[in-house]
């Protein structure tokens, strides 16, 4: 921190940025910056305080302003690349980030920082002993022992990951995360379990994120004891309050569906006539979460010559940002219109573009790989897809629907996530199963060259046989190493990180019919859409 005459003004601004006044700290850094322009740290309080009320472009510039002031401060360097990847300018972030690492140091939350920026590039191999360091340095911060913890669940390490998430619940007996992490890493028996733990400090709950977590650590841990009534209450009691917290309306979803359908129907109507060059397509596997996504990218990334990429969001991003729609929606209708009018080789182009920035894609790219793109909710972008690359290939999971509906309606997704509203009541999620059908029947029909449909229930009966057809229809050779997918290493940064590290297994199949009194709306509502039931 600079000394001198302005000492003073920086640690008040300081003190007031630790305790959350923002808008003091602004008041008191702008000041300083004005009477001194070149005074680096009255620019960075001011670029994080900016931050943290919501005004993230004009952070950046404080931030930015304040790196290159001081480029040998590691503390700008990191939050200049965490302001970086949350305005989803990832190249920029890694730049930032690259350079952050090579500068000395042993602040704790510089070293979180970066390896959240990392892992949200898809290194986790060099963000984990980030976390590791930060752990060490600042063992009481929760935050950095539930970031460790996730990324030792990323590399199959549970039993590590459960002592820092049993250090958190230690340290704070109500933190649903932590709870919730545990709970996800082994399957709980009636010897070994959480339950009474869980259930006996949901009254202590400190607010409504919190409460909801417990209540899923309870089902989860429940449900593994097979005991599915106690599991659905949980259930019910967490998903009720949360779509009443966030006022989702099923009609929303449903207006994409018929936008995506009535733009596509006629495909003279988008501009250009050329995407990608032929070869340079990635294989997209799509479909909805929780239906064998991350199987099926675990068994590709076992062939060589392919590298995955894991969920990314290069699509969505792309076509947001080439439309320049002022909603804070990723997709919607007025979206859904302006994509129209861009080139199919500028979709292309920015996709390919944001591909590179992640972690060995370049590389990858460099060696002739075929890249794997397993982002679920790309199934909305299959047209988009298409066009921009016309030799894509894209693989769809289809799984049985009460399964399906089950299996979303018991999965916590990222609270604040706009996608995941219609997972919080079994019949919205049943609606949407419904509208994701027609969607996926239309994209056949529109582009049957480029999708495949694979059954999970098909893939677990016969293994090889559809793994060939896999390969075929992305015009990648046999490899026996596809069929022991649960022997390859790296992370799995999904909900199915502990699952996919064992061999393919039934232990899902039917799961519903455990829950058949409490599925009855999923039931009507698939009735009325004409989806038939087993």
């Amino acid at each position: 921190m600079s000394q001198g005459p302005n000492a003073p003004a920086l640690v008040a601004a300081r003190l007031a940025l630790g305790t959350g006044d923002f808008a003091r700290a602004a008041q008191i850094a702008e000041g300083l910056a004005r009477a001194d322009p070149a005074l680096a740290e009255a620019r960075f309080v001011l670029g994080v305080a900016l931050a943290e009320t919501g005004h993230m472009v004009h952070a950046l510039g404080q931030v930015q302003r304040a790196a290159d002031l001081a480029p040998d401060n590691a503390e700008y360097a990191a939050q200049l690349a965490r302001l970086l990847i949350q305005l989803q300018r990832d190249q920029a972030a890694r730049d930032a980030a690259v350079l952050a690492m090579a500068l000395p140091t042993d602040d704790p939350l510089v070293l979180d920082t970066l390896g959240c920026v990392l892992a949200r590039l898809g290194d986790h191999g060099d963000a984990l002993p980030l976390f590791a360091r930060a752990v060490g340095a600042e063992p009481d911060v929760l935050s950095f022992r539930f970031n460790y913890a996730s990324s030792l669940g990323f590399f199959g390490e549970t039993e590590a990951a459960a002592v820092q998430y049993e250090a958190m619940i230690a340290r704070d007996p109500a933190n649903g995360a932590a709870h919730y992490g545990l709970a996800g890493l082994a399957r709980q028996t009636a010897q070994h379990n959480h339950i009474a733990r869980i259930e006996a400090v949901l009254p202590a709950a400190r607010d409504h994120g919190e409460r909801v977590r417990l209540h899923y650590a309870a089902a989860k841990e429940h449900e593994d004891l097979g005991a599915s009534d106690a599991a659905f209450a949980h259930l019910d009691a967490a998903n009720r309050a949360h779509k009443a917290h966030i006022g989702y309306r099923a009609d929303a979803d449903a207006a994409v569906f018929a936008a995506l359908q009535a733009s596509f129907a006629d495909l003279s109507y988008f501009s250009g006539s050329a995407g990608a060059s032929a070869g340079s397509a990635p294989i997209f596997i799509v479909g909805l979460p929780r239906t064998g996504t991350t199987l099926v990218d675990r068994i590709l990334g076992a062939q060589p010559l392919v590298h995955s990429l894991g969920e990314l969001q290069a699509m969505p991003l792309a076509i947001k940002r080439l439309t320049q729609t002022p909603s804070r929606l990723v997709l919607d209708d007025q979206t859904i219109v302006a994509a129209g009018t861009v080139e199919p080789a500028a979709v292309a182009a920015a996709y390919m573009a944001q591909v590179a920035t992640q972690a060995g894609a370049q590389a990858a790219i460099d060696r002739g790989a075929h890249l794997v793109d397993k982002f679920p909710l790309n199934f909305l972008y299959v047209g988009y897809i298409a066009r921009a690359f016309p030799d894509a290939r894209i693989v769809c999971l289809r799984r049985d629907p009460m399964d399906s509906v089950w299996s979303n309606f018991k999965h916590l997704f990222a609270l604040a996530s706009p996608y995941y509203g219609y997972s919080y009541d079994v019949a919205d999620t049943a609606r949407y199963y419904a509208g994701f059908a027609r969607l996926m029947a239309f994209w056949r029909t529109q582009f049957p060259a480029s999708v495949m449909e694979l059954r999970y229930e098909d893939l677990l009966a016969d293994p090889e046989a559809q793994t060939r057809a896999l390969l075929a229809h992305c015009g990648l050779p046999w490899d026996a190493a596809c069929l022991d997918f649960h022997k390859s290493g790296g992370a799995v940064a999904t909900p199915s990180a502990q699952q996919v590290r064992r061999p393919i297994n039934s232990d899902s199949l039917g799961r519903w019919k455990r829950y058949a009194a409490h599925m009855a709306p999923v039931r009507d509502v698939f009735r009325k859409c004409g989806i038939a039931v087993d």
